[in-house]
């Protein structure tokens, strides 16, 4: 289980309890709620890694696609 609190104090962007922290070129997001929730996202979007279903999987796509320019600032 990760360590909510650093996961939380080091991430680039927060958006409705999902973390989403730049790394090696990818967008990593988890969910803060429920940390056996996280996905991997390219630069683009795209999933590489999930432990979401696809409902939770859509919403975190879309505050990626309406957040990220927030997230390229950081």
């Amino acid at each position: 289980m990760p360590d909510i609190i650093k996961v939380a104090d080091t991430a680039d962007m927060i958006v409705n309890g999902y973390a989403f922290t730049k790394e090696n070129g990818m967008i990593r997001v988890l969910n803060l709620n429920h940390p056996e929730r996280a996905c991997v996202l390219t630069k683009n979007g795209e999933m590489a890694e999930t432990t979401m279903d696809d409902v939770e999987l859509s919403i975190v796509s879309d505050y990626y696609q309406k957040n990220k320019k927030y997230l390229e600032e950081s």
